[in-house]
């Protein structure tokens, strides 16, 4: 799909946006998110990012995700909503009626045992920048879910906030944009823009880095 949009885009933002990061780029972001409180895992490739997250998730585990183009590249939107061995909280929210049950649906969306989904940068300085339209993930990845997987291909990592929240307005905007009028016929936007500096509780979130380009 990112190569079917990136045309719409200065190809000077594709290659410094859109490829993988190098190794070294890599070693300095991992070092710097440890050091942060934030747990990292690396995977060569999709399939073993999915085998890397579905083994964190024990069965039967309260599990939610927000729409990502990540996982589902990934397969682990369909794994998790399909397969019965979790309990997925999107599909029900989806069944829920938000006239009668839009407390519940808010409530339960908020604070999920396990929150799936990626960001739009990482840096090497060791935080994680995430933008959204609506902002329904954002609450379970700062404080509401009891842990958070997220899956970020490396083309994601820049060298600092600055440049992260950069690559969020001139890159991940318009793709995301653009998939938005093709997919749902509405237009997206940056309307809350998420940044986590440092992790205080041990072990609740993760970043699975990816070797490929993986979203947005």
């Amino acid at each position: 799909m990112i190569s079917e949009l990136e045309p719409n885009l200065d190809q000077s933002l594709s290659r410094r946006f859109g490829t993988v990061a190098d190794e070294a780029s890599i070693k300095r972001t991992v070092a710097a998110l440890q050091a942060n409180g934030i747990t990292v895992r690396r995977a060569p490739d999709s399939v073993a990012a999915k085998r890397i997250v579905l083994d964190l998730i024990p069965d039967g585990s309260q599990v939610h995700h927000g729409a990502s183009q990540t996982l589902d590249l990934v397969g682990i939107t369909d794994e998790i909503d399909s397969s019965g061995r979790y309990d997925a909280l999107r599909p029900r929210l989806w069944g829920m009626d938000r006239k009668t049950e839009g407390d519940e649906i808010r409530r339960l969306g908020a604070a999920p045992d396990v929150m799936l989904g990626s960001v739009h940068a990482v840096t090497e300085t060791g935080s994680l920048a995430t933008a959204s339209m609506g902002g329904s993930q954002l609450g379970p990845y700062v404080s509401g879910a009891g842990r958070v997987i997220l899956v970020v291909g490396t083309q994601k990592i820049v060298r600092d906030l600055e440049a992260g929240l950069r690559r969020i307005d001139e890159y991940a905007f318009p793709l995301e944009d653009a998939r938005a009028q093709a997919a749902y016929g509405i237009r997206s936007a940056v309307n809350k823009v998420l940044v986590i500096n440092r992790e205080i509780v041990p072990g609740r979130i993760t970043v699975v880095l990816v070797d490929e380009v993986l979203g947005f």
